[in-house]
């Protein structure tokens, strides 16, 4: 069973690869991004224009983005409202991420990959990835694998203008 969803992530993440390396402007589709929440429902990226975002591509198979995540979740407490949030974008199939964020107590939107997000943003070629993003949906930062809260903090802070 594991080895099953190991490759259906592998050929999900080449999928992405492949397309983001022979797609278009990343810029152009960013704002524009689609995709269903562990809900079913369709989010906008736009929605969130604004605000300061940290968009985390990551997998529920993978520890570095289990570890990461209760960062995210403090964050989400700390700082979350109107001018800043935490969008996960998970490379797994709904039924595990649901599962997973109920575990961790996910307190901010999560959504499905389908191969568009990471082409938006791409290439996400390493999970996790952290992107942290202005008021204008501009990356201004990204980030492979663990980081500690304290990074993430350092450019929510910046951003805000703390």
């Amino acid at each position: 069973m594991r080895r099953r969803e190991f490759l259906k992530t592998f050929v999900l993440i080449l999928t992405v690869f492949i397309l983001s390396a022979f797609g278009g402007s990343a810029a152009a589709d960013a704002a524009d991004l689609k995709l269903r929440d562990m809900d079913g429902n369709m989010v906008n990226l736009s929605d969130y224009k604004g605000r300061v975002i940290i968009l985390d591509f990551f997998a529920t198979w993978c520890p570095p983005c289990k570890k990461e995540i209760p960062d995210f979740v403090e964050l989400q407490k700390e700082y979350g409202g109107g001018a800043f949030t935490v969008i996960g974008i998970s490379l797994s199939r709904m039924s595990d991420t649901k599962k997973l964020a109920r575990n961790l107590g996910i307190n901010y939107p999560v959504l499905i990959e389908n191969g568009k997000g990471a082409a938006a943003y791409g290439p996400i070629r390493s999970i996790p990835t952290t992107l942290i993003l202005d008021q204008k949906l501009n990356v201004v930062k990204q980030y492979i694998g663990f980081k500690p809260k304290e990074v993430f903090e350092s450019d929510i802070r910046a951003l805000l203008q703390y």
